[in-house]
């Protein structure tokens, strides 16, 4: 990629407006796959091809490999990629595109929490107090027009928050325990250690049964794209992405997905209500909240040049 110079803030802004369109089609092309495969089929697909469609380049990197990363790596395969794939497909199958992608705001306060608790980041009151307001805004998202959490899709909204958890481990695991490794490296790698586990999960599936549907061939082509371009593709440029700011400024990119996922379900036929875009307000006033520092320090520094 070296037409992009990701050292400059221009092409940073690029590549996350890239990442965006490609993420927020994603929940659209998980809602076809879906109407033929089970969501934990959607979920192997989904990182079975992005493995396979990786490997040829994981020959030419073997020789980065270090014994020392097997345990950051299988983090960042199993925590911030193959559980998610499930935990989004499943929660799909009750919650809306638009409403998914708006949880997934979430993302920076969430990697702010997990920065500070598990990795030692010092936290400021400002932050506290955004983190605050964002969960408040993230509660009434998942609650609606309901005054409790029983309705299944209430529930099933809590599997993104729990997805957004994972990805928030994840990158904080990618910038403080894999200093030496590249975005891309890092890809490939986990990618290859969760592609067997994610294939061989689907013969104890009843993939036969999926594949007989008269729509199967045509939603399994929406999954390799999901695959191709939300996973291998997407995740790629992201991590690479990672390798030149700071979490603070990579984690925008949950404040830009919703506006292209919105866009993308207002186009399938979903609604959006006026009281879920208030309470994604709410969310982005928290987040502005946390990402204000006056010293401009980020939340985690930069290790890799």
């Amino acid at each position: 990629m070296k037409f992009f110079d990701l050292n400059k803030r221009l092409y940073q802004w690029l590549m996350l407006l890239i990442l965006a369109f490609i993420w927020g089609a994603s929940f659209i092309l998980m809602k076809r796959g879906l109407e033929t495969y089970s969501p934990m089929q959607v979920g192997s697909l989904r990182i079975s091809f992005a493995s396979l469609f990786l490997l040829p380049f994981l020959f030419k990197r073997l020789r980065k490999f270090k014994k020392k990363d097997i345990k950051s790596l299988m983090i960042v395969g199993f925590i911030g990629n193959l559980f998610p794939a499930f935990l989004f497909a499943e929660a799909q199958t009750h919650v809306s595109s638009s409403l998914a992608a708006m949880l997934n705001t979430l993302f920076p306060i969430t990697a702010l929490l997990i920065g500070t608790f598990f990795y030692g980041l010092k936290t400021e009151k400002n932050k506290i107090l955004g983190t605050i307001i964002g969960l408040a805004g993230a509660v009434g998202l998942v609650l609606g027009d309901s005054a409790d959490l029983s309705g299944s899709n209430n529930l099933y909204s809590l599997y993104i928050i729990l997805a957004i958890l994972f990805y928030a481990v994840s990158l904080n695991e990618i910038k403080y325990k894999l200093p030496d490794l590249d975005g891309i490296t890092i890809t490939i790698f986990s990618f290859a250690i969760i592609g067997p586990f994610a294939g061989g999960y689907l013969f104890f599936t009843d993939f036969s049964t999926a594949v007989s549907d008269p729509e199967a061939l045509k939603n399994l082509f929406y999954i390799i794209l999901l695959a191709l371009g939300g996973s291998a593709v997407a995740v790629t440029f992201f991590y690479h992405l990672t390798d030149y700011v700071d979490v603070v400024f990579a984690s925008l990119i949950t404040y830009l997905i919703p506006i292209f996922a919105i866009l993308w379900g207002l186009f399938d036929g979903e609604k959006v209500t006026l009281l879920q875009f208030i309470f994604m307000g709410i969310i982005f006033f928290g987040v502005y909240l946390v990402n204000s520092n006056k010293k401009k320090q980020s939340l985690i520094s930069d290790t890799k040049k």
